[in-house]
């Protein structure tokens, strides 16, 4: 049997996640897509880009066609101009995921794509949301999930996601780092077919706390969590010092990094790939993979935002199991 189509949420409809799926869909393509959407949405962005697009609604029998989309629609709750947002369709933006989320965990798809959201104008709309990570976490109704980015062969994985820096320390616990690092080893066995993931683990604190002289969180927390994995046979190091884990010689042997905070592990891995990175829950019963960058409003319906982001995600998606 043909494999059910990959699902994607094009996001934000003021930013330039409707450019990227109508420019991708110029080509032709190896596996069927799903977008969820406003289709008056997509066909508008189509035509303000100069692009041929042919809408089908036939969602059971999804198009691999240059020039095509099958789109699953969704009406705004707004009139959208690129460049320009509207908090009243917020509610649409979280409904393009919730349905796609429902149909991958009904199995209709078999992996889910995002395109980029604005956070601040779902919670301007009084709506609780801190990113899909932790969207889908809930919607799938998982204990926990991982957010790993990946560019090329760099992965790189975070204990804590979007938290204010000074609550990050206090997040960082025993339960916490040996939960998310089980996803991280049993998401690169699964996922990634790495049968006995290499995993390099990152110190919160400058020279992994020095001792104990700047910081007691490698003593007391990250060592013990890191030691008792060591003692069931995986192949961990750690902690390390952030500033020297990222040099090629470290990385050599490694199959990912797990850093404690968002800024101390994703500055290095988009210097490695912007533009041409993915970002990967892992812990869901399903695979989600999105791009690596924001809504960029200043580039929407201009012609001039790039693909390379979401056909990698793509691409990874339909390569992961």
């Amino acid at each position: 049997m043909e494999p059910a189509p990959l699902v994607i949420t094009p996001g934000e409809p003021a930013g330039i996640g409707p450019d990227l799926v109508v420019t991708l869909a110029q080509r032709p393509r190896s596996s069927r897509w799903v977008v969820v959407a406003d289709a008056d949405l997509v066909e508008a962005r189509a035509r303000a880009l100069g692009l041929p697009l042919r809408i089908d609604t036939r969602v059971d029998d999804a198009t691999r066609a240059a020039g095509a989309l099958t789109v699953q629609h969704v009406p705004l709750e707004a009139p959208a101009h690129a460049g320009t947002l509207t908090v009243a369709n917020a509610t649409y933006v979280l409904r393009t995921l919730e349905i796609a989320t429902d149909g991958c965990l009904a199995g209709r798809f078999r992996a889910l794509v995002t395109g980029p959201v604005q956070k601040s104008v779902i919670n301007d709309a009084g709506i609780p949301f801190s990113g899909h990570t932790e969207f889908l976490c809930e919607r799938a109704g998982v204990e926990d999930v991982l957010m790993l980015l990946v560019a090329g062969e760099l992965r790189v994985a975070l204990a804590t996601t979007h938290l204010p820096l000074r609550a990050v320390a206090d997040a960082i616990t025993r339960p916490l780092l040996a939960r998310r690092l089980g996803l991280l080893l049993s998401g690169l066995r699964e996922r990634f077919r790495i049968a006995a993931p290499r995993v390099l683990v990152a110190g919160l604190n400058p020279h992994a706390g020095e001792g104990g002289h700047l910081g007691r969180e490698e003593i007391e927390i990250i060592t013990p969590v890191c030691d008792a994995l060591r003692a069931s046979g995986e192949a961990i190091r750690g902690p390390l010092p952030a500033d020297t884990l990222f040099t090629r010689e470290q990385l050599r042997d490694a199959d990912a990094v797990f850093a404690m905070y968002h800024d101390q592990g994703l500055p290095v891995l988009k210097h490695a790939g912007f533009g041409e990175a993915v970002n990967v829950t892992l812990g869901l019963p399903f695979v989600r993979t999105s791009v690596d960058h924001g809504t960029a409003l200043d580039l929407a319906g201009t012609g001039r935002a790039h693909t390379g982001s979401l056909a990698a995600a793509v691409a990874l998606a339909e390569s992961l199991r």
